[in-house]
């Protein structure tokens, strides 16, 4: 059988990995734990690519323990059952689980026991923030290390060994570093890519221009579950909140590139009225426009609206005013009840005419109490940073509770 390069390159012991030196540098943790001859059932996760399932192998070898491999998406409970019962039979068996945290809950449940009572050594493997996305009942029971993007030299490293294996074929060393530059820390990435190089031609020997014939695209590493895709989403948002317009368009760049239309929406509407807001109600509705006609015309032509919008929204003022209203709102909402003044009710019943709200009296309507009298005096807006867009808001608001408004609607009505 033709194995994958990514198969052939993989290192037999901790000492042949290449990165994660602040995990299997001389005196760190995993390392010390590994020449102490002592493991704990442990979770590695960390972006594609970067060498978890790789390393626990390794961990395993090191130690000369047997090791099985334990995918959580496709493989069954039965099979972790028969692990079970080769770990009655074996000495340390370590359980390697790719995908951990898409554990199901009967996997979780029959794996707990085990991992406490040190039946097996359970490795798992994941992409996702554990922090978020795993038990707790499991993450109490193990230890979590982070794995890194390797760097650009990890990566050429990690290249220079697979052409040890590619024997009779050399590359130029810039074909390895443009390699390394795309790959986006993805070990993976990188030796499929001078795989698929070296075998797309004929020739012995590999220049840039093999390279860009064949039209490599970087690795953009955005796979939904992992932390890199929510990473770009924060940074994104953050981005336009604090009004850096070049980082704000590098993130959109990263998800457009993915045709992410979707998070793209959801996020740029969500920094209009959250961040935007009051400051400049005219670029909330133009990005609403934009987006609309993103969707539209769809990519790559949909670029232009959401740099149109994103460019817009991290240069306006930020005003986070209404985002705080209706919040302070909701706080009064979840803690006390309060009843509509019998006035405002739609059939209010024992309220005299004259006591009654008067749809002809609009002369009244500013001099009326619409909140209940446990909270005429609340405020939930204040202004924020007043600026042009905001001012005439913020005077409007402030010569409207100058005025006393009453309950009392027999008497306004005099």
């Amino acid at each position: 059988m033709n194995k994958p390069l990514a198969f052939k390159v993989r290192p037999d012991n901790i000492d042949e990995i290449i990165g994660q030196k602040h995990l299997l540098g001389e005196n760190q943790t995993l390392r010390n734990m590994v020449n102490n001859k002592h493991i704990q059932s442990m979770i590695f996760f960390g972006p594609p690519g970067t060498g978890k399932t790789t390393a626990a192998m390794a961990v395993a070898n090191s130690l000369n323990r047997p090791f099985r491999l334990f995918n959580a998406v496709s493989d069954n409970k039965k099979k972790l059952d028969q692990l079970f019962v080769e770990a009655e039979i074996s000495s340390g068996l370590v359980v390697i689980i790719d995908e951990v945290h898409r554990m199901n809950k009967g996997i979780q449940d029959a794996l707990l026991p085990h991992i406490e009572s040190g039946l097996i050594t359970m490795i798992g493997a994941t992409t996702a923030n554990p922090y978020f996305s795993i038990n707790p009942a499991i993450r109490s029971r193990v230890h979590l290390f982070e794995f890194l993007p390797l760097t650009d030299q990890d990566i050429i490293d990690v290249l220079k060994r697979a052409l040890d294996i590619l024997q009779g074929k050399t590359v130029d060393y810039n074909v390895l570093s443009t390699i390394a530059t795309q790959s986006n820390g993805d070990a993976r990435f990188a030796i499929n890519a001078l795989d698929l190089l070296i075998n797309a031609n004929m020739e012995s020997h590999i220049t840039i221009d093999h390279l860009q014939k064949l039209s490599l695209s970087i690795n953009i590493s955005m796979d939904k579950d992992s932390d890199n895709y929510h990473d770009t989403l924060s940074g994104f948002q953050k981005s336009i909140r604090g009004s850096d317009v070049d980082a704000a368009l590098y993130y959109l760049a990263k998800l457009i590139e993915v045709g992410d239309l979707d998070s793209i929406e959801r996020r740029l509407l969500a920094i209009a009225y959250e961040d935007v807001g009051l400051a400049n109600p005219a670029v909330v509705a133009r990005t609403v426009n934009a987006i609309t006609a993103a969707r539209i015309i769809g990519f790559p032509e949909a670029r232009l609206p959401l740099s149109l919008a994103v460019i817009e929204c991290a240069l306006s003022p930020k005003s986070k005013s209404a985002e705080y209203a209706i919040d302070n709102a909701l706080e009064i909402i979840r803690t006390t009840a309060y009843q509509t003044p019998k006035y405002l009710r739609l059939n209010a019943v024992g309220v005299d005419d004259e006591d009654m709200y008067d749809y002809e009296r609009h002369d009244l309507w500013h001099k009326i109490q619409y909140l209940p009298d446990g909270l005429k005096d609340k405020s939930f807006y204040s202004p924020g940073n007043i600026n042009s867009a905001e001012k005439a808001y913020a005077e409007n608001y402030a010569k409207l509770k100058a005025i006393k408004r009453s309950s009392n609607l027999r008497a306004l009505k005099k």
